[in-house]
């Protein structure tokens, strides 16, 4: 059985961490980007609240979703 490569090497977006993502943080900056763009940080449960003010401190429409989106998806079935 072949790893999913798009949650493979899926770790956290922090500085320094290493630890799996289970979050992610979707994100725009709106004074470059346009708003169909959108940029994606991964986070684990101990940074995902860190990460989401980080941006939100620089007025950035952020929000956060389950990593991986599809399992939280079937979850919710």
């Amino acid at each position: 059985m072949t790893a999913d490569p798009s949650t493979a090497e899926a770790v956290c977006s922090r500085a320094g961490c290493r630890a799996p993502a289970t979050a992610q943080i979707v994100w725009r900056n709106p004074r470059i980007h346009p708003p169909e763009r959108r940029k994606i940080w991964l986070a684990c449960d101990e940074h995902a609240g860190y990460l989401r003010d980080f941006l939100a401190a620089r007025d950035f429409p952020v929000h956060v979703e389950p990593f991986p989106a599809s399992t939280a998806a079937e979850a919710a079935r």
